[in-house]
């Protein structure tokens, strides 16, 4: 039989090769997000945001391209209902999410599931689902340690951005946004393995630039429902 020592030193073992695994999957999408967590951290200050609320709003609300819409919108004056009907349209990916992890966390306490839910992003779920098809089942000490390392990344980007914007003028006009379209050109390209998903995502593309001038504030769900539909027919047809 083995001995307390011992199981409790293989167990710390396995926990620590499994940060280490979490945080180096994860490690290339938390860089390419930096620019993008600056720009949310000065767009913050000039809508009129003290620093304090400014990083409150990546600690809280943790929703990159939500953020930079409240914030947006905030500046400009809007009242708040519209501000949660936009902060709602643009994170409702996230209900997708959680319906494709549902049976795998449905077991889980509440108090893991809550943790799940506050760092679940694009970021996470893509590292996450690719490590579940890699090891044939979900990991939620995995997708928990993946997420608060993006979650840890995503503030420290705020934090630059906070301080970079009290000193440096027109950091939004510096071409930073561009890592919003690299972060999710990174996470899209890996998974198009198959007809299916290249067809979903051509579509939703393609759909996006269609619809956006004219259904701007529901597009993004036009969009991902039409490539979704696609997808879900190829993989039945191909089954």
């Amino acid at each position: 039989m083995p001995s307390a020592t011992s199981t409790q030193s293989v167990v710390a073992e396995r926990t620590h090769m499994l940060w280490w695994r979490a945080t180096l999957d994860m490690l290339p999408l938390s860089i390419s997000v930096i620019p993008w967590g600056i720009l949310c951290g000065a767009l913050a200050l000039q809508a009129g945001l003290s620093p304090l609320q400014a990083q409150l709003m990546s600690l809280l609300v943790y929703a990159g391209a939500a953020q930079l819409s409240a914030t947006t919108l905030f500046g400009a004056g809007t009242p708040l209902l519209p501000i949660m009907g936009s902060t709602m349209v643009i994170t409702s990916q996230h209900l997708l999410y959680g319906f494709t992890f549902r049976r795998d966390v449905l077991p889980l306490s509440l108090r893991w599931r809550a943790s799940l839910a506050f760092f679940l992003t694009d970021e996470m779920f893509a590292v996450a689902l690719k490590d579940r098809e890699r090891s044939g089942s979900f990991n939620p000490a995995y997708a928990l340690i993946a997420g608060f390392i993006f979650y840890l990344f995503w503030n420290l980007a705020t934090l630059l951005g906070i301080a970079a914007g009290q000193y440096i003028d027109g950091l939004d006009k510096m071409g930073l946004d561009f890592a919003i379209a690299a972060t999710f050109i990174a996470m899209t390209i890996p998974a198009m393995k198959n007809l299916p998903m290249v067809a979903a995502t051509l579509v939703s593309g393609g759909t996006a630039l269609l619809t956006k001038p004219l259904l701007a504030e529901v597009y993004i769900i036009i969009s991902a429902l039409a490539g979704m539909v696609v997808g879900y027919v190829l993989h039945r047809m191909r089954r």
